[in-house]
């Protein structure tokens, strides 16, 4: 996972599974604010948070624990 945050447009991309920018995926609008970036099976690759980034998160303390929604293994949701 990697956080990239804009100051100049106060907007933050966190990058949920690496190397699956949209190649085959889409974009799914959330709010004015907020995207989501899907790959071809829907899976979220991307998150986009445009302008107020830093009224949505502490953008000083920027941390993440896994596993993240979305990116379990099938084999350990119990599926398959």
């Amino acid at each position: 996972m990697r956080f990239s945050h804009y100051p100049d447009t106060d907007s933050l991309y966190v990058e949920l599974k690496p190397g699956h920018e949209r190649a085959g995926g889409r974009t799914v609008v959330v709010s004015d604010e907020m995207n989501v970036n899907v790959d071809e099976d829907g899976t979220p690759v991307g998150i986009e948070i445009y302008q107020y980034a830093s009224r949505i998160a502490d953008l000083s303390r920027l941390e993440a624990e896994g596993p993240i929604f979305g990116l379990v293994p099938a084999s350990e949701k119990g599926v398959g």
